[in-house]
């Protein structure tokens, strides 16, 4: 839908797809990375998360880190290259000019088959 703009992309940023739970010493969960409901990020995870967002933003697509390795190291932050000062985009990365095609294919399903088996269900389940 966006492939041709010039102006606006949308691209996945996957650092998120392969981390594991940051570890203590112990060999434990590192708490510290956590709020107080042991779900939520802590002031501390969400900057880990932020430079995790921050450098996959900068990395191209195709060529993006999947996975967040949780440190105290704050030189992990990445800065803008010199010669690609710019956020990666699929046009900037090489793949605005690809093959790819992302036109909208028509449905493998028709629309009455849809309505066909949401009433069949309702008289089913009704039953």
């Amino acid at each position: 839908r966006y492939e041709q703009r010039e102006d606006f992309d949308v691209v996945i940023q996957p650092f998120f797809r392969n981390t594991l739970l940051p570890l203590d010493s112990t060999g434990k969960p590192d708490m510290s990375f956590f709020a107080a409901d042991c779900f939520h990020f802590s002031v501390r995870g969400y900057a880990e998360m932020a430079m995790a967002l921050w450098n996959n933003m900068l990395e191209p697509v195709g060529e993006k880190q999947t996975y967040n390795n949780f440190t105290h190291d704050r030189s992990k932050l990445r800065c803008p290259n010199p010669e690609k000062p710019f956020l990666s985009t699929r046009r900037n990365s090489g793949f605005g000019n690809s093959d790819l095609s992302l036109e909208r294919t028509g449905s493998s399903v028709p629309y009455w088959a849809v309505i066909v088996t949401a009433v069949a269900g309702v008289l089913v389940g009704s039953l």
